[in-house]
């Protein structure tokens, strides 16, 4: 594949030690290694080459690959998540969650970042702000399965990745140097997110030079 090509990929990853499935992007595929989640809409995932919609190990992947191919990519935590690190692991005075109360196991948000609760004692809390699969070497099984050429559907194709909608609740039309994003039932995007979508599309899609959001609103 070329730097800036559409495709549409299935994959699942693992962690390597321990084979466990942490990502799937197929429903049959969830349901065999037993990580089916139902509140989960399972699909192709939406990839423009080169754009880092992947880790960067995985684009250089898709580069030397073709349609219908598949591949099994090993990524080292360097090309991952990156090496766990101790100095991400703090001790949080129980004090300072007034609003909430953490329980060992869950999530705490903290200046933007985000953390697991390892014990709580002693008035303190320790929670590790690495990213839960830092330090571990990945395994990525990947297939390309087609190639997106047509505009309509590119534009479709990042809206999808980066809201994460249904595509039953995305339209979208493209006439002359116009694209059109319509969302339904009343999916209302931030002004931020509209603005990532429009920088995306008029670096990706050569053609389009306008682009309008339009809410849909049904009885």
């Amino acid at each position: 594949m070329e730097e800036g090509d559409f495709i549409l990929v299935d994959y699942v990853g693992r962690i390597k030690d321990t084979g466990i499935a942490f990502e799937v992007t197929n429903e049959d595929v969830a349901k065999k290694e037993k990580v089916y989640d139902p509140r989960i809409k399972y699909s192709p995932l939406p990839v423009i080459v080169g754009a880092g919609f992947v880790l960067k190990a995985l684009d250089d992947a898709l580069k030397e690959m073709k349609v219908g191919e598949k591949r099994l990519v090993e990524l080292e935590p360097k090309d991952a998540f990156g090496e766990r690190k101790e100095d991400l692991v703090k001790l949080i005075p129980l004090s300072y969650f007034k609003d909430s109360e953490p329980t060992v196991g869950g999530y705490v948000s903290l200046n933007n970042f985000r953390g697991r609760v390892l014990s709580i004692n002693g008035g303190r809390v320790k929670v590790d702000f690495n990213h839960p699969l830092a330090g571990k070497t990945l395994q990525y099984e990947i297939e390309i399965l087609r190639q997106v050429t047509e505009m309509q559907e590119k534009l479709k194709c990042i809206v999808n990745y980066f809201t994460g909608l249904e595509n039953s609740l995305v339209e979208t039309k493209v006439d002359g140097e116009v694209g059109e994003v319509r969302i339904k039932n009343h999916q209302e995007l931030p002004k931020n997110l509209k603005d990532l979508i429009s920088e995306v599309v008029f670096k990706y899609i050569d053609g389009i030079k306008e682009l309008r959001f339009i809410d849909v609103y049904n009885k």
